[in-house]
């Protein structure tokens, strides 16, 4: 009788711990990043976007530190901002981290993400875009890839 019990607290703390400790025990890993910005890619479609208006954002983000470059070129006029937006391919979403604004090509900068924006990066639920003034909901976008 008391093997039993001493087996069955073994397992319910092993169960306790899969279910809850181990998760606080979860490393935040390093993930490099990357996304191609073109017009196409934007929702809504843009107006009056220049072919050639194109950019790239490389990054890497560690714990809550990410750190990019951001590059754009050929849009219909001057940057006034970019983020990085929470949304699959092909929605729109909400901004969850503020990139610059006003812009100027190229941006290199570290900025402190929150919990929900780093679960978002890593599982592949963000893009970046740029806006202008033509263009206010954004001019050209791209979905960030996340590797470790």
């Amino acid at each position: 009788m008391k093997k039993a019990f001493v087996t069955l607290a073994v397992l319910a703390l092993t169960a306790a711990l899969a279910a809850g400790g181990l998760a606080a025990v979860r490393k935040e890993g390093t993930y490099k990043l990357s996304a191609k910005l073109a017009a196409g890619r934007e929702v809504p479609k843009p107006k009056g976007v220049p072919a050639a208006a194109t950019g790239t954002f490389t990054g890497t983000l560690k714990g809550k530190k990410l750190t990019f470059k951001l590059t754009f070129a050929h849009l219909s006029g001057k940057a006034f901002a970019a983020h990085i937006h929470k949304g699959k391919a092909g929605v729109s979403g909400p901004i969850l981290v503020p990139l610059c604004g006003p812009c100027k090509s190229p941006v290199s900068k570290t900025v402190t993400v929150t919990s929900v924006a780093r679960n978002a990066i890593e599982h592949g639920a963000t893009y970046v875009n740029v806006h202008t003034p033509k263009n206010q909901g954004g001019e050209i976008r791209g979905q960030i890839k996340a590797t470790e």
